[in-house]
């Protein structure tokens, strides 16, 4: 059984600081996993506009963002310029791959394509994810294999691009891998989907976020886990560190995104399409494996 473990990299602070713990962490739990980069612009103070979707202030409140985040991370590209991550933090996620561990491309700008891209056109879309692209190659002087989108937000444009120059992508949630399709036509490449909550999405709504997920990997199933720099390698360390103990127990074999597909045989993963539901505990609309 393998459950590979996804590191979304949202903010410079989670870069700075959140990324070499986890790296600590996952190295004494002797666990692969995959680091996804943001490597633009940090303008995390832009999401307050969610502050009128359903649900955004319940989950804010819930898991404490001022205490994960910090004051001058909410303030970014609102009253303070945004910095810049991918100049300011190459060293660190060179480190991360030095580490042993696989590295990916998360966005450029995270809220940006959060909060548009479901909407947007081909062009709009292309140059987003080209500029991460190139930054990527920058850093590490080498291209990316694997995408996995910001927020779970995707478009058939973006899986197209992927289609192009990466060798499978983590955008969705879902049950298991899955060749994507949209509106019947098959566009991207394969998907490694998201198939347990995390931890912002449990912790407050279940007494023991701990058990609650560990009850859902309890049966023997390969499964994908997305942590957060800013929270897993925050204030939510200890609980990461307790989940990793008790999937160890399970039996499982913690592992990068790569180890799990490099498992799968392509030919034989199932075609589904790609549907905007919600998900518990997380505001607005994810993209889903239908």
């Amino acid at each position: 059984m393998k459950l590979a473990i996804k590191v979304d990299v949202d903010t410079h602070r989670g870069t700075r600081d959140g990324v070499p713990r986890l790296v600590r962490l996952l190295q004494l739990h002797e666990a692969g996993a995959t680091f996804l980069f943001s490597l633009g612009p940090d303008h995390t103070g832009r999401a307050l506009r969610r502050a009128f979707r359903p649900g955004f202030l319940s989950k804010v409140k819930r898991t404490s963002v001022l205490q994960h985040y910090g004051l001058r991370t909410l303030l970014y590209g609102t009253l303070l310029p945004g910095p810049d991550i991918g100049r300011r933090c190459a060293d660190e996620m060179r480190a991360v791959k030095a580490a042993g561990f696989e590295v990916g491309v998360h966005c450029w700008d995270h809220v940006r394509w959060q909060d548009n891209v479901a909407r947007k056109d081909a062009d709009w879309t292309e140059r987003e994810m080209e500029k991460a692209f190139r930054r990527f190659e920058e850093i590490f002087h080498e291209r990316p294999k694997i995408w996995g989108a910001a927020g779970w937000q995707m478009n058939r444009h973006a899986a197209w691009f992927e289609e192009r120059h990466f060798a499978y992508a983590s955008d969705t949630r879902g049950r298991e891998p899955f060749r994507p399709l949209w509106d019947g036509v098959a566009i991207g490449c394969p998907q490694l989907p998201t198939t347990l909550p995390t931890l912002d999405e449990v912790v407050g709504v279940h007494e023991d976020a701990v058990s609650h997920i560990l009850g859902l990997t309890a049966q023997p199933s390969n499964h994908v886990f997305t942590a957060h720099a800013e929270l897993e390698g925050g204030e939510w360390h200890s609980i990461f560190d307790a989940l990793l103990a008790g999937w160890r127990e399970q039996g499982y074999e913690l592992v990068s995104l790569k180890s799990l597909y490099e498992s799968l045989d392509p030919a034989a993963l199932p075609k589904c399409e790609v549907i905007e539901n919600k998900v518990p505990g997380r505001s607005g609309v994810l993209a889903l494996q239908a």
